[in-house]
């Protein structure tokens, strides 16, 4: 293949990714113009119509999906061996794309990712925030991050926190006129603020444990959304209670902010996990990071982890 031919597929990917030629251009740093004249030399080179295009939208025909149900991977392959070149190198550089969801992305940005920069500055971390599961491999990225719980048996695991608590919280105007919940049952009577999974459009329910009992409360109240960060800002604005993570709101309850309850039934949870495919060819980059990560924390660690 020409590198022109790469440089079409590549274009093609970024448009049939973001459904919008002009953020496909923003992101390859094109003007619109040129990129729409890259992507109909593809389709006179191919034979084929692969994108339906109106002045409002941008859709993948039949050959369009079929082209892009494949050229992730094999993108990956290609970065994958390029990246692999690098152990030949005295210092590991290249670029790590991971796919993790914000409050890991947080956790990463306050705590390990400075220190990480300042050691391997020939390293460029590129991170993707998004709450639901994503297929790692098929998009493309070298790895994700994701609580420990809801990894895949085949994956390798390398510990990035130690277990996290969830905290259910509301604000001091919201319990001025409604009862402390003393079990997880009186949530019943009180509007709790929903999260929903955006790939699988189900709604998070709320965990609970206490003496070994195990339970899962599908919670109801006046709002969902499916951005965990929003939740907390609406239990601060006194719109119900709040399901979150307890590190995420130690200054609110210091400061009186917020009020917690049912602490007693939110025992420990799985902490965050890098996770990669097993067998997959290790770039001296990335080696580099997952020792780096796995290393900068006694509670680090590498291990299977499998569906709960």
């Amino acid at each position: 293949m020409r590198g022109s031919d790469f440089a079409e597929l590549i274009a093609f990917v970024a448009v049939a990714e973001t459904r919008s030629f002009v953020r496909a251009a923003s992101k390859l740093n094109l003007s619109r113009s040129a990129l729409s004249h890259t992507i109909r030399t593809l389709e006179e080179r191919v034979g084929t119509r692969l994108l339906n295009r109106t002045t409002r939208s941008v859709s993948l025909t039949d050959a369009g999906r079929t082209l892009y149900a494949r050229l992730p991977v094999a993108f990956a392959e290609i970065k994958d061996a390029v990246d692999g070149l690098s152990i030949y190198s005295e210092r590991p550089a290249g670029t790590i794309r991971l796919n993790l969801p914000r409050v890991a992305a947080e956790v990463l940005v306050a705590s390990k990712l400075p220190a990480f920069a300042t050691a391997y500055p020939a390293i460029h971390v590129e991170l993707t925030v998004e709450d639901q599961l994503s297929d790692i491999v098929g998009s493309g990225y070298d790895a994700g991050v994701r609580p420990g719980g809801l990894l895949h048996q085949d994956m390798v695991a390398v510990r990035l926190t130690p277990d996290f608590r969830t905290a259910i919280v509301g604000s001091p105007t919201y319990f001025m006129s409604n009862p402390i919940p003393r079990m997880p049952k009186d949530l019943v009577g009180h509007s709790c603020i929903n999260y929903r999974w955006t790939e699988s459009g189900v709604l998070y329910q709320w965990p609970f444990g206490k003496a070994g009992e195990q339970v899962d409360v599908e919670v109801a109240g006046p709002l969902t959304m499916n951005d965990a960060g929003l939740t907390v800002a609406a239990a601060l604005a006194g719109m119900g209670l709040a399901c979150t993570l307890e590190s995420n709101i130690t200054q609110e309850l210091a400061q009186g902010r917020l009020v917690r309850v049912l602490a007693d039934w939110c025992p420990p949870s799985p902490g965050f996990y890098l996770y990669y495919p097993s067998g997959r060819l290790l770039s001296a980059a990335f080696r580099a990071f997952i020792d780096f990560m796995h290393c900068s924390e006694d509670v680090s660690r590498q291990a299977k982890v499998s569906m709960e």
